[in-house]
């Protein structure tokens, strides 16, 4: 039976060796946290949501061997202010109570405030010795630039199907279960290539009866995220109705259109290098450049302009 706690804290790594993925990223990380010479103190970790920046955040921190008290993490979604860089600067100077270090592990950093990120880079630019930080981003773009130039940049990428499939059936092991290549495949295709979803899904999988466990798979993932029956909704084309509730409810829930953005190229991308899908490419060409600017306006009309083309290419007689 599945434990309590959830399956990605129960399987979250612990060290580099144990993530999946993200090789070249890794070895660069192992690398610069051998050499006290060359190691920053300033690490900038960006990748789509679910990809592991704050686990392997967590594990430069461990590597550094900060512990307790020492160890911040600040979630930008709800710390955003000024005050709170303030606070963090003025803690900056203190020496550590049980470790050879601080650090500051910031998520979400792209939604500080213009004004934190400025009081931020002060004190990147002037960091004491015994101080860290690491940023944790979706959206690199929307730092200051001055903020990403003084931190060492790695790139978390989604996991490929095959590294997918090996970290699911690891985990499916350490459970003592059996699942059928059918079920591997649903939550593959709908995790889209992010860890933390693929075990979120697999969790409710082995929670069920095995009869039920297919089924069950399918509708975790739509849960996951309305995005994705969005993505469905659209490569069924020509049906207006259903993508505007689900635009609706998006929209509601205050979801971050560039997120969405990019969960739906990674679908149709996904789509596309199984099989021929020209509905596939039309949606890509519509949502291949940001919504930074145009914002839900901008991914209606991609919306609007993938059904209105799939009309056009076929018309009801």
């Amino acid at each position: 039976m599945v434990q309590a706690m959830t399956l990605y804290l129960k399987y979250r790594p612990q060290d580099l060796s144990e993530v999946y993925g993200n090789e070249q990223t890794k070895d660069a990380i192992s690398a610069m946290l051998r050499d006290p010479e060359e190691r920053p103190h300033s690490f900038l970790l960006h990748g789509p949501t679910g990809c592991g920046k704050t686990t392997i955040g967590r594990i430069i921190a461990q590597t550094l061997e900060c512990v307790g008290m020492d160890l911040t993490e600040v979630d930008s979604a709800d710390f955003r202010g000024i005050d709170t860089v303030r606070e963090i600067r003025k803690r900056s100077y203190l020496k550590p109570l049980e470790s050879p270090c601080r650090v500051w592990i910031i998520d979400e950093c792209h939604k500080m405030t213009n004004d934190a990120q400025n009081a931020l880079l002060k004190i990147l630019e002037d960091t004491p010795s015994h101080v860290y930080f690491i940023l944790c981003t979706t959206e690199p773009q929307k730092l200051l630039k001055t903020i990403r130039g003084r931190c060492s940049q790695f790139q978390l990428n989604p996991l490929e199907d095959k590294e997918l499939r090996d970290l699911l059936r690891e985990v499916v092991k350490a459970e003592g279960e059996q699942l059928t290549g059918g079920i591997y495949k649903q939550i593959i295709q709908d995790s889209l290539g992010h860890p933390r979803n693929a075990l979120q899904i697999l969790d409710q999988v082995l929670r069920v009866e095995p009869e039920a466990r297919l089924e069950m798979a399918r509708r975790s993932a739509e849960e996951q995220s309305e995005a994705i029956e969005l993505c469905r909704a659209l490569l069924r084309g020509g049906g207006w109705d259903s993508v505007k509730k689900v635009l609706a409810s998006l929209a509601e829930q205050k979801q971050d259109p560039e997120s969405i953005r990019r969960l739906v190229l990674a679908y149709c991308n996904s789509v596309l290098t199984k099989e021929w899908n020209p509905t596939a490419g039309l949606i890509m060409s519509q949502f291949i450049y940001p919504f930074y600017d145009t914002g839900f306006p901008g991914l209606t009309h991609a919306c609007f302009t993938v059904l209105r083309e799939w009309d056009r290419e076929n018309p009801p007689f």
